[in-house]
């Protein structure tokens, strides 16, 4: 490592260094736009020469971060490669050895997942879309599923557009190209860290983070430029994501604040206090009583708060789900470097809404699907996952672990500060399932246009 900053792209002033939004991909940088529809798609790369065709063909389609909404693209592509896709491209020789061990794993993460990671079984897929149909089997980490896996999952491309007829488009010269897809529509945005040199702070964000932390080529908040993967051709402005596709229990969430609740309002409470906000979107630390749809709806609002004012978490319990995965300044007492943990989030529901009131479930496969992007996810998103998320030391809280995302198997705990004596729910069951997951490399606008121009001697 190195306090080096690679190639002279990258422009420093002062104490920041600039990002250099014109070579990341939109997809990293930027939220999409509201309303939109978009599809993930799963492309197959089936020899280098192939794969080299199908990436220079989708090239166009790739929006830079400067300029993500380009109007004469009738929607926008993000595109990331698996390492056997990257393998399959021609790149085999001089990158073993210089990703992450997550990045390399046949088994795409399952082993080291946390979550009980469940998905189709890959089996046949060929270039299809990854299906939201019911499993019924745990992914069995075999060598004989991953290989399948791997070899499908070689690029991974996820599209947005403003309008229907827009996608369909799109969709169309992804799939001109190979691979299928899958309708999907808006999650509502979690808080996200500020890149330092991306462009101006959106309302209400935190202090900027420096851009080593999400993106390779810039320095980190150890003040460490990542010298890996090589070539640097390939490094540049690039990326890692974990991809995540979780199922979501609603009948068994509503069913769970039934029986704990004595009335439709301290429903809507309890749900509050294990969310950390209200339905509205509204921040507990905000509106701690009662929620205030306006301060919801105000992105220039609904993110600017901290935690300095309820250091007893009797506005927002220490256990909510959004105090858990961002503790934001909960933490300043403790030894715990904050910004070395932050990653940008990306997510997207699928499924149909489960109608309103309706306490059992449909059997339609309703939940959501997430990119959770960082230059460091072992310590970042894997560390969310194994420390915040679903172990309760840090917060003095013993074995509870967070009440939505947690492995909770009917046996979960969930405590809710209040005075003159907190209040205790027992019995939390799983809410979210993990469905499927891969780690994956999002190269640069440049890393992508020299991918595609490799030759075949290069393999």
């Amino acid at each position: 490592m190195s306090d080096h900053v690679d190639g002279p792209r990258s422009i420093a002033t002062a104490e920041v260094t600039l990002v250099e939004a014109s070579d990341v991909q939109a997809i990293v940088l930027r939220p999409r736009p509201r309303p939109y529809r978009g599809e993930y798609v799963i492309l197959r790369i089936g020899d280098a020469r192939q794969g080299r065709e199908m990436l220079r063909r989708i090239l166009p389609h790739v929006a830079p971060a400067d300029e993500w909404w380009v109007p004469s693209l009738p929607g926008w592509l993000g595109i990331g490669f698996t390492f056997e896709g990257l393998k399959a491209l021609g790149r085999a020789a001089g990158i073993s050895g210089q990703f992450p061990d997550r990045i390399q794993a046949r088994h795409g993460g399952a082993r080291r997942d946390p979550a009980r990671l469940r998905c189709q079984r890959a089996g046949k897929l060929g270039t299809s879309v990854w299906h939201a149909r019911t499993c019924t089997s745990p992914w069995r980490s075999t060598p004989e599923t991953m290989q399948d896996l791997q070899r499908v999952s070689g690029a991974r491309a996820q599209g947005a557009c403003r309008a229907p007829a827009d996608l369909g488009r799109l969709s169309d010269a992804v799939r001109r190209t190979a691979g299928g897809a899958q309708p999907l529509r808006l999650q509502g945005w979690p808080a996200q860290p500020h890149v330092e040199g991306s462009g101006p702070a959106h309302a209400g964000s935190e202090a900027p983070i420096k851009a080593g932390e999400f993106i390779l080529g810039y320095p980190d908040e150890n003040g460490e430029t990542a010298q890996a993967p090589v070539p640097q051709e390939l490094r540049h402005n690039g990326t890692f994501v974990a991809f995540r596709k979780f199922h979501m229990d609603v009948a068994a969430f509503r069913r769970y604040l039934r029986a704990q609740a004595s009335s439709p309002e301290e429903e809507e409470l309890i749900a509050a206090k294990m969310v950390g906000r209200w339905r509205s979107g509204a921040p507990l630390a905000l509106a701690p009583d009662r929620d205030e749809p306006e301060l919801g709806a105000d992105p220039t609002r609904n993110n600017a708060f901290s935690y300095a004012d309820d250091m007893k978490g009797l506005k927002c319990p220490f256990s909510a789900h959004i105090r858990r995965v961002n503790p934001r300044d909960a933490l300043k007492d403790e030894v715990v470097a904050v910004n070395l943990h932050h990653f940008l989030r990306r997510g997207t529901n699928y499924g149909p809404p489960l109608p309103e009131g309706v306490l059992e479930d449909d059997g339609a496969e309703r939940g959501g699907v997430f990119l959770l992007i960082g230059a460091h996810l072992q310590r970042q998103f894997e560390f969310m996952q194994s420390q915040w998320a679903t172990d309760g030391n840090f917060i003095s809280h013993g074995t509870e672990q967070d009440p939505l995302i947690g492995n909770n198997d009917g046996d979960g705990d969930f405590t809710i500060p209040a005075r003159p004596a907190r209040r205790r729910l027992h019995g939390l069951p799983r809410f979210v399932t993990v469905r499927g997951g891969e780690y994956c490399f999002i190269p640069g606008l440049r890393a992508l246009r020299w991918l595609a121009a490799l030759g075949s001697s290069s393999a």
